[in-house]
């Protein structure tokens, strides 16, 4: 994943230097609070987790998820139906998105903080989110070492933006991701939350389980004491899914496949809120 991203930034760093697209950045209007939004939407629904609702055409263990795809269609969908974040796929190769679906959606007016989901492994990634309208970024902790987080993580507090650091599981552990979640707190998390990634992408098997057992841990609890904001990922499909990460201790939590292969986008997001 590494290698190809890699090449794909020198080609992006080719066409626009760093230096251009930090000043595309300086003008890009304020970032807006992504976790401030999700908080304010589950105390307004008396602790339901605020929902990030994903922009997503395909997934490489699912392929195809949305034919006729229309990420402003999508967006204004999920915003009509009360999501409180988005997410969007900019990732080509695995998830067929790209970095003009951000600004596409931003363009069209929608309001929502949005999440950058793609695979960043340089800043450049993150300056080329704020340039093109995200206020958050996704980091993945089982591609960057502490180091290498905690310097993404500046550079995109230095733009005004925020993270979600995602933990994933661990296929040969019997503890799951434990030992990942403690290395998050060695790090400087301020305008950060974290996310548990419930889909094993080694066997693509998914369990709600994992963000229970994870969040049960002593660094779970850890996590819990200082109230970092944490979102369950993967396999949530159902407002009965929604409660079980509420349950597990997660107050946010992310969803794509389930809303997106829905004709009516605004009403997937009420059912699964409950409403």
């Amino acid at each position: 994943m590494a290698r190809y991203k890699a090449v794909e930034i020198e080609q992006w760093r080719a066409s626009t230097p760093l230096s251009k697209l930090a000043e595309q950045a300086k003008r890009a209007k304020p970032a807006r609070d992504f976790i401030g939004a999700l908080k304010a939407q589950s105390e307004a629904r008396g602790g339901c987790p605020g929902l990030i609702a994903e922009v997503k055409k395909a997934s490489p263990s699912r392929g195809l998820l949305c034919p006729d795809f229309d990420p402003v269609k999508i967006a204004q969908g999920y915003e009509a139906g009360g999501a409180a974040c988005l997410s969007v796929l900019t990732d080509a190769k695995f998830f067929q998105g790209g970095f003009e679906n951000l600004a596409a959606i931003r363009r069209a007016g929608v309001t929502c903080p949005l999440l950058c989901k793609e695979f960043i492994v340089e800043a450049y990634q993150i300056f080329k989110a704020r340039a093109y309208g995200a206020d958050a970024v996704l980091l993945i902790a089982a591609v960057l070492s502490n180091p290498d987080l905690e310097y993404l993580t500046k550079a995109t507090r230095s733009l005004g933006m925020q993270c979600l650091i995602e933990v994933r599981v661990d296929a040969g552990s019997q503890v799951h991701d434990v030992p990942e979640m403690q290395r998050m707190l060695d790090l400087d998390l301020t305008g950060c939350m974290l996310g548990i990634n419930n889909r094993d992408l080694r066997t693509f098997k998914v369990s709600l389980q994992n963000s229970a057992d994870i969040m049960a841990s002593v660094p779970g609890q850890e996590v819990q004491r200082r109230g970092l904001l944490v979102a369950g990922e993967s396999g949530i499909f159902t407002h009965e899914d929604v409660q079980e990460a509420r349950r597990a201790g997660c107050g946010a939590v992310l969803v794509g496949e389930s809303l997106v292969r829905q004709g009516d986008v605004a009403q997937a997001v009420r059912t699964l809120l409950g409403e």
